[in-house]
Order: structure tokens, then sequence, then C-alpha cells
């Protein structure tokens, strides 16, 4: 195979919002996979942790995407900030020639703030509108001033991180509006894009995974990657899991695709795009959560 064949996003130049952890990690190592430079940003550094107070760091990120043959550039950077997203880009730019052709919004940060079981006006108001600005406010910021770098270009491709193909009630008031906006962001940008003349290579969507064996899952399971199949005992639709690279591997794929302006303003999932691109996850399984349960 050329390198071309192996590394089809040899060259390019990606940012993932929110890659220390989950999907936004398994993204950005795939991307590096693919041959991209991959700047990886967040607020955990091995020196500074965020209000998750997870172990995960932004360094051990783009050191994967190193060791997978990308190019990975930890960045600290909270992107509810809009100063600091704009000094981001103004980096990016100066450091790879005004070149920016992936973007995708993985924020997230809400997981100590979803109380599930408890009804929305018992819930902390506080919380709740935290949530919105790191997980919607943040997508809104990042994009804001990426857009101009991509405009100037004439092409780019913008990924919002969601969770779920549909609009079904997701169990939680302020998650449901978390998920279903970033959907929502997609497609209004889209729309806007269409509008541009000079934007018809600019594809923007939104991507989901199945039931996602992150990190913070295989803890709460109490288990590792190696054994991961000890916890469908607790839980048997952890059977059909899947890793947050096979997400990454999908986004890749859609990166690579010329075509990929026919997916523009929808809201992809990942087993559906598996059998699109003949993407097995990384133990050669290919998890098809839609075909086992319905997508709440």
């Amino acid at each position: 195979m050329t390198s071309h064949q192996t590394q089809p996003l040899c060259g390019q130049v990606a940012l993932v919002a929110g890659a220390t952890r989950g999907c936004g990690r398994g993204i950005a190592v795939e991307l590096g996979a693919a041959g991209a430079t991959v700047y990886c940003t967040g607020r955990t550094t091995r020196t500074q942790k965020s209000p998750m107070n997870r172990p995960e760091t932004i360094e051990e990120t783009a050191e994967l995407v190193d060791a997978a043959g990308g190019s990975g550039i930890a960045v600290q950077v909270d992107h509810t900030e809009p100063a600091q997203v704009e000094s981001l880009v103004a980096r990016i730019s100066e450091e790879q020639g005004s070149r920016l052709d992936i973007l995708v919004n993985d924020v997230w940060g809400g997981d100590d703030l979803t109380p599930w079981g408890r009804r929305f006006w018992e819930q902390s108001l506080e919380n709740g509108l935290l949530m919105l600005r790191q997980a919607i406010h943040s997508h809104i910021v990042t994009s804001r001033f990426v857009l101009p770098l991509m405009l100037a270009r004439g092409t780019g491709l913008i990924v919002e991180v969601t969770d779920g193909n549909n609009l079904n009630y997701r169990g939680q008031l302020y998650y449901d509006l978390v998920k279903t906006s970033v959907m929502r962001l997609a497609l209004a940008l889209d729309y806007e894009l269409r509008q541009h003349n000079d934007a018809n290579s600019i594809t923007s969507l939104a991507a989901t995974p199945g039931y996602l064996r992150s990190e913070a899952m295989l803890d709460r399971f109490g288990v590792k990657e190696a054994n991961w199949r000890d916890a469908i005992d607790q839980d048997v639709d952890f059977a059909v899991s899947e890793t947050p690279r096979f997400l990454g591997r999908v986004v890749a794929a859609l990166a690579a695709d010329p075509h990929v302006a026919r997916y523009a303003g929808q809201t992809l999932a990942s087993w559906d795009l598996a059998r699109v691109y003949q993407v097995d996850d990384v133990d050669g399984r290919r998890p098809d959560w839609g075909s086992y349960t319905p997508v709440n």
C-alpha cells in the first residue's frame, strides 16, 4: 500500500476539543493513525486536574497520537473561555500555515453534573446551567473561532459528538438539552454554510457512539479494557459496548471521504458508518448498538 492509502490524512491538521479521554481521545488517536497532526485540547494536564478529577491527561492523548503514527500536540484550553480558544486558533494558524482541516467538538465535562433519577425541579440549577455552558456554549465558541480559518481555505470538516441519533428524551433534562442541541448545532451550521458561496467544501455533521466503553465506564464496573467482558454480568447490554476508538475510526473515515458532504447536517451513528466504511473496533468486533436496542 502507498502512504496515502495507509495514512489518508497525512498532511492534514485536526483540532479535537475535549481530547483528554473518552470519544475525544479515541478520535484523536485514530486521526493520528490516519496521518493527521492533531491538536489535543482539554483542561487536565499532568500538573493540573480539572474539576472532574480524572487521571487522564491531554499529554497522554498526544503521546498516543504519536504512537499511532500521527503528530500529537497537547494544549491546555478551557473551551468555555473565548480568549483561550481565540489564542489556540491563532497558534494553530501560525504553526500550520493557516491550515485547519478537521474540528471535532467533543467538550463535555458533565458526568458529575448529571443526577440521574431526580426530577428537573429537584436538581441544582447552578450545575444544570454549568453543564449547558461546558457542553453547548463551548462548542459554539470553538466553531466561531475555527470557521474563519476554514473559510479562508474553503474546505474543512466539523464533527459534533453527541449521544444518540434521534430526538427521544434522554432521561435527564439538562443532559437531553446538551445532546440534542449539539445535533442541532451541526444542522444549523450546515444551513449557514450552504448560504455562503465559498463554503461549499466545508461540511458540518454530528456523530454518536453506541454504548461507550469509556475509561469512566470501565471504572464504574471495576474492570479494565483487558477484562471488560467481566462486567457483562453486571449489565448484559455491556456485551454490545464499543471502545472510543470505534467512533474514532469512523470519524477518520469520514475525514478521508472525498464525498463526505453527502452527510452534511446529519447525525450519524458509529454502527451505521462502520458498515459503510467497513470499519471494526480495535478488538476486531463490529458492535451494532442500533440493531441491539433502540437508542435513547
